[in-house]
């Protein structure tokens, strides 16, 4: 007990404020100053990358196509998320009230801080429609997959602000309170020397994490697609931020809404959350047009189009082979016809058509007697034989002949017309 007692009493009453902010590279020229807070932007970036590219291949998207949509994103993430930053807190860069007292130098020196996530995502989503374009893929599909992978680099790049000391919450009395340099520049003016802050960018980064948790279970268990899942992801996020943002006493643009006076950033998250919500809502509403696929109309890769049309062929004889088979098949029956004309119709006998002459229905009718196209009734004074079963007598040879009437295989009709010889013995 005495043990667990000494170890909580070593444990910290507060987080202590980073002795370490980054380290030099020495050049020929000086040297490259490599701060803490963009290694942690970077961290985040390849972490959320990994998570993002690890989800994008479960979907059967093309290999490698989320570095090429990454190359076009990241710069436009940064720019936009610098842009949103200086105008949403001015004061720095233009001075009070834009009244241009400012330090126009500051705005491209990010190494400084200030980073706001709406214009990283807004200018980021432009880039990575551009990518997505250029590979073939649905900006939707790609954001789904991106929306965990997104939270994830937000959580790590948050301890940025740790290693800068910045966009820390009020004072507080909290064993997990911050610690800030009082000789940085911004440690607010007028506070003892030994006060606490709330550790703003530890909520954050706890928030993000237990949200990358929460979306990929709930994509595991509802598969959300068409952009549902990014619109989680801004519910979540924004969700979390209006609190987290509402505890900060750093400078910031003020708005008043409604009668309520408070930082841009809090009305922002506001009206993205209420339209996440409404998107989400209505996206879920709308009936799916097509199969749940990465890839833009017409360009699904060049394997699986094959496959479609080997599938959609089989079983069908070859086109050129078609034309030959029907080509023989009529000379055969042709040859045929032929032979059985010369050899089945008497002399003086109406000529037949050819098999293949296309002839009117009344023509085929009235000359069916002559072109003796099928078995044709057995003349009157013509009878079988008593003594003959099922229609057939022997001849002389001891073989079957057959009955009136019925031709032989391979006969074309001839028998048919003629009497049988018991029968003419009868006349």
């Amino acid at each position: 007990m005495q043990s667990v007692l000494h170890a909580a009493a070593m444990i910290p009453a507060s987080i202590p404020s980073p002795s370490w902010s980054g380290f030099d590279i020495p050049l020929p020229w000086g040297s490259l100053r490599i701060h803490a807070y963009a290694l942690c932007i970077l961290a985040g970036i390849v972490a959320g990358l990994w998570l993002t590219s690890v989800r994008w291949a479960r979907r059967g998207a093309p290999e490698g196509s989320v570095w090429d949509i990454a190359i076009w994103a990241i710069p436009f993430g940064i720019i936009g998320g610098r842009l949103y930053h200086v105008f949403s807190s001015p004061d720095a860069y233009f001075g009070p009230g834009f009244n241009g007292t400012g330090d126009l130098s500051l705005i491209p020196q990010i190494q400084r801080g200030g980073l706001g996530i709406w214009g990283a995502v807004v200018l980021g989503a432009v880039g990575a429609w551009i990518g997505c374009r250029r590979a073939g893929v649905k900006l939707s599909a790609f954001m789904d997959a991106a929306a965990p992978g997104l939270l994830l680099a937000q959580a790590i790049g948050r301890w940025g602000n740790y290693f800068n000391q910045e966009l820390f919450g009020g004072p507080t009395t909290l064993p997990w309170g911050l610690q800030i340099d009082p000789n940085s520049p911004n440690f607010p003016a007028g506070m003892p020397a030994d006060t606490l802050f709330h550790p703003t960018f530890l909520y954050e980064s706890l928030w993000n994490l237990a949200g990358v948790v929460i979306l990929l279970a709930l994509d595991r268990r509802f598969n959300f697609r068409r952009g549902r899942l990014f619109c989680l992801y801004a519910v979540y996020y924004t969700l979390g931020r209006v609190w987290i943002e509402a505890m900060r006493i750093d400078d910031a643009e003020q708005i008043s809404l409604f009668g309520i006076t408070t930082r841009l950033n809090v009305w922002t998250s506001i009206f993205v959350l209420i339209g996440a919500l409404i998107a989400f809502i209505l996206l879920g509403l709308r009936k799916p047009s097509g199969p749940d696929t990465p890839f833009l109309p017409g360009r699904e890769p060049a394997a699986e189009t094959a496959d479609v049309e080997t599938a959609g062929t089989a079983g069908k004889p070859d086109a050129e082979a078609v034309p030959a088979a029907v080509s023989a098949v009529e000379t055969g029956a042709a040859a045929t016809a032929d032979k059985g004309t010369a050899d089945a119709v008497p002399t003086g006998a109406t000529s037949i058509r050819h098999a293949d002459t296309l002839v009117s229905d009344s023509e085929s009718r009235g000359n069916l007697r002559d072109n003796q196209s099928g078995p044709g009734p057995a003349p009157a004074s013509v009878s079988a034989p008593a003594d003959e079963d099922a229609g057939a007598s022997k001849d002389s040879t001891g073989g079957t002949k057959p009955a009136t009437g019925d031709p032989a295989a391979g006969v074309s009709g001839r028998q048919a017309t003629e009497t049988a010889p018991e029968a003419e013995g009868t006349k």
